[in-house]
């Protein structure tokens, strides 16, 4: 990445100039150069995730709006970003992902999602759903446990997974990755009750989880219509 190329020359240029013209010591120059190195990186860091959080503020405020193509395609210009900082482009990635599956155009969506970023809950909530949705739950599987790690404490990620474990028929492992939450999260009382649903052999209520539940698509259509007509 260019970011740390810039930096680590800047920190190899620092090292020559200090012992041309300033010390021989290896140690003083070694100590200078590594501060150079971390400033100039921290810099560069500062500027171009103030340019990319520019663009994701604008593209969320367009998806808002119901403009998702100009989202798209503002968030693919951010890409000429990608080079200079770390996980820059599977950020992106994933945003472009999660605004084509938004607009339930999944297929579109699916190639974005698969090269997202790792720790971005949501994004690959949505890809282990495409997974599920696609019968490969092998692939959903280690998609929601790759999610659950990188959002320990979010409680939604692991109704998310329950959820999708119960429609593929692992009642008990949803209700393991419930408990799982539960003692993660400092006893969430939505998946306490979810507990006490699939234990009783009933269907999980996750309307109590809000807007966002509706955003992964796992509520048939005719409710959502249904509760967009209540509201």
């Amino acid at each position: 990445m260019l970011n740390f190329l810039i930096s680590f020359a800047c920190a190899a240029l620092t090292t020559a100039v200090m012992m041309r013209f300033v010390t021989e010591n290896v140690w003083i120059s070694m100590v200078v150069s590594m501060v150079v190195f971390v400033a100039v990186f921290m810099l560069i860091t500062r500027v171009v995730m103030k340019k990319i959080g520019v663009v994701m503020q604008s593209a969320q405020n367009d998806l808002m709006a119901n403009r998702g193509e100009k989202a798209v395609r503002d968030l693919k210009v951010a890409m000429k970003y990608a080079p200079w900082q770390l996980y820059a482009k599977q950020q992106i990635n994933s945003q472009i992902g999660t605004v084509y599956y938004l607009k339930r155009d999944f297929n579109e969506a699916l190639p974005y999602l698969e090269q997202g970023f790792a720790r971005n809950w949501v994004s690959q909530s949505m890809l282990a759903i495409s997974y599920m949705k696609k019968n490969k739950s092998g692939k959903m599987k280690t998609t929601f446990d790759q999610a659950v790690s990188g959002s320990r404490k979010e409680p939604m990620v692991y109704a998310l997974y329950a959820f999708c474990l119960e429609y593929v028929g692992e009642r008990n492992k949803a209700i393991e990755i419930l408990n799982k939450g539960i003692a993660k999260t400092g006893g969430d009382e939505r998946l306490k009750e979810n507990v006490e649903l699939l234990e009783a052999g009933k269907k999980m209520k996750m309307k109590g989880f809000g807007d966002m539940w509706y955003q992964f698509h796992l509520e048939k259509q005719g409710a959502i219509i249904k509760k967009q007509t209540k509201a």
